[in-house]
Parts: C-alpha cells; structure tokens; sequence
C-alpha cells in the first residue's frame, strides 16, 4: 500500500500516527510538512479528499492562530494564513490509495487501512 504522513516529528499525535502506519506493515512516504511548506493547491486537494473544511484542518490551539486573529476568518484567509505559516495546519494527514484523514484520533487511519 502505498501513503504518505504529513507528519510533524514534534507532535506526539504525528509520532503515534506514524507508528501506527508503521505497524500495520505500511512505510509510508514521510512529508515534514513544517519544512516543505504548502501550496493552496495541496491544501485544497488534501483537504477535499479529507473531507475537512480550512475550518477544521485549522490548528485552533496553535498561538500564532490567536495572534492573526483566524477564529473569524474565511476559508479562503485560512487558506491564505496556512500557506504562509505551515503550522496553522492540523497534524497529521494520511494519504492512501483508499482515500486521506485528519488523523485525530490516530484510530482515523485504520479507514485508510481496511
């Protein structure tokens, strides 16, 4: 099977994610996203075939979420603040040939893996 972790190395839920992957026989391609950075493009389609909204990728308890001010923002200024600031991105995102998640709780990837 082939998928891909948008993982951040910090974040225990990412490592827990990983691992999980990991142990159901899968080695994924591992994006550090906080590195790599976004396009809109990859946000938009990621998020379509998430089933999530910038809304709800949106990392709300991040400082920096606070600071600009995003709680009243559109989905298109998300876009925008996520692009600029990887980090405004919830961790971490699964990609498989069965479809993408938001993998919080971690127990969202086991929909990829069945």
């Amino acid at each position: 099977m082939d998928a891909t972790i948008y993982h951040n190395p910090r974040c225990v839920t990412s490592r827990n994610a990983l691992a999980k992957l990991r142990e159901a026989g899968v080695e994924p391609t591992v994006i550090k996203y906080l590195d790599a950075g976004w396009t809109r493009e990859q946000l938009t389609e990621l998020f379509d075939a998430a089933g999530v909204t910038p809304g709800q990728a949106a990392r709300k308890r991040e400082k920096l979420y606070k600071e600009l001010n995003l709680a009243e923002a559109s989905d298109e200024q998300l876009l925008d603040a996520m692009v600029e600031h990887p980090v405004l991105v919830e961790r971490p995102f699964v990609v498989t040939d069965a479809g993408a998640r938001l993998a919080r709780p971690v127990d969202k990837i086991d929909e990829l893996l069945g």
